[in-house]
């Protein structure tokens, strides 16, 4: 393969992963788990992560590393209190 054919398949795969979800991982002890959600300890704050599609089976006291994504389902804009009105 030459360079010119790795470089154009480079350029076409970085942007492809800039688009991907950002992931996040929360790891420690389950405090509790049902089948919409996970809580875990992390420190002295509990965590609770919604589930999706994997629905692994966790008990209390079980290490586990969650991998998660933070998505937007609804943005409400409001107008911004810097723009002045005009006076009458």
């Amino acid at each position: 393969m030459n360079f010119r054919t790795l470089a154009l398949a480079a350029a076409l795969v970085v942007p492809a992963a800039a688009l991907a979800d950002h992931t996040y991982q929360v790891t420690g002890p389950v405090v509790s788990s049902t089948a919409d959600s996970i809580t875990v300890k992390k420190g002295s704050e509990n965590w609770e992560i919604a589930r999706g599609d994997d629905k692994t089976e966790v008990k209390p006291g079980d290490k586990v590393t969650i991998t998660y994504t933070m998505t937007a389902k609804k943005v409400e804009a409001k107008e911004s209190g810097s723009t002045k009105k005009a006076k009458k």
